[in-house]
């Protein structure tokens, strides 16, 4: 069995544990999205070191991520009022580099997606893109929740890691041309 495989294998094992876990946490709107972080976090931080305790890894950074995400709530929510009169010069003050670079991501991304196999993809950009949770995908899909969990976990995965190497390859060659995409109706 490859890392790859057993790492992924025990991420599915073990989602349903994280889920709970983190449901203590966080709201329950944030809990999928804790639990993928956590499949990414854990994934690169394997890439880089062997992690022999995959299991006790991916709960330390489940807690670690949910407690984040509580603290940067909380910290959003507790700024003075003063702060509220620069938030539209922020907005305007918004860089021509800046978007353009936000552009540019999110036509990475288009990409990245359209790369994802049929069904991976559908279920993926209806969760991401469109917001609808896993069972109303796995009931408009016609498909199990556990596939569908598969499905959008895979997805994320390789989405990141298409980007990644895209991202990479764009910095050490500034002037490759960007690829054509086409736009797919996702929702038939």
């Amino acid at each position: 069995m490859t890392k790859k495989v057993k790492f992924t294998s025990t991420f599915v094992d073990i989602s349903k544990q994280l889920k709970r876990f983190v449901s203590r946490i966080v709201q329950p709107d944030d809990v999928e999205d804790i639990v993928q972080e956590t499949f990414v976090k854990s994934y690169e931080a394997d890439l880089k070191q062997d992690i022999q305790f995959t299991r006790s890894y991916m709960l330390k950074t489940a807690k670690h991520l949910a407690l984040n995400h509580i603290a940067k709530w909380d910290n959003k929510f507790n700024d003075s009022l003063e702060n509220d009169n620069e938030l539209p010069v922020l907005l305007k003050s918004m860089k021509l580099e800046d978007e353009y670079t936000s552009k540019e991501r999110f036509l990475l991304f288009c990409r990245a997606t359209e790369q994802l196999n049929s069904s991976i993809r559908k279920c993926f950009i209806l969760k991401k893109v469109y917001g609808m949770s896993q069972k109303e995908i796995a009931d408009q899909m016609q498909l199990s929740q556990s596939t569908v969990e598969k499905h959008i976990a895979k997805g994320l995965l390789q989405t990141m890691l298409y980007m990644r190497e895209h991202e990479q390859s764009s910095q050490t060659h500034p002037k490759a041309q960007a690829h054509p995409i086409s736009v797919k109706r996702v929702a038939e």
